[in-house]
């Protein structure tokens, strides 16, 4: 049996030289467990056989990942299994250029009809000490889609 921390150690060539070692070692005892061989192979020795196959490949995933994850470390764009994951939801909805975005026809409305902009005097220059204060009111046409019951 291999300990994962001494494969951990080894560069990757090496591991998949023993590797192969393993996948060899595992077809004989496939071969010897079918075949009425005098030298009688047990299940135990092909189930150790095949975790370290399985530890083995693991450790050579992991080596190359990581060393995909340096390679792309300061570029633009990632391998998707690189990329923050986050939700469904998150991962559809709109950035903050395509939500700022404004179509045409929007534009020319409001070219067409910009707020208004109101200069109230203050009353109580102790609470407010501006001299006036500056707010926007929407255009009469923006009113006529409301539903807001009307005051009058």
């Amino acid at each position: 049996m291999v300990k994962t921390y001494e494969l951990r150690t080894k560069d990757e060539k090496a591991l998949v030289e023993e590797l192969a070692k393993l996948k060899a070692e595992l077809a004989k005892a496939r071969i010897g467990k079918v075949s009425a061989a005098a030298t009688q192979v047990k299940a135990s020795k092909i189930r150790v056989l095949r975790k370290d196959i399985a530890r083995l490949l693991t450790i050579i995933n992991e080596k190359r990942r990581q060393a995909s994850v340096t390679a792309f470390k300061k570029k633009k764009y990632k391998p998707i299994d690189q990329r923050v994951k986050g939700t469904r939801a998150s991962r559809r909805k709109l950035t903050q250029f395509e939500k700022s975005r404004k179509t045409m026809r929007t534009l020319k409305k409001f070219n067409c009809n910009p707020l208004r902009k109101f200069a109230l005097e203050a009353q109580n220059k102790a609470i407010l000490p501006q001299a006036c204060l500056l707010y926007t009111s929407p255009s009469p046409r923006d009113q006529r889609g409301s539903r807001m019951p009307s005051s009058a």
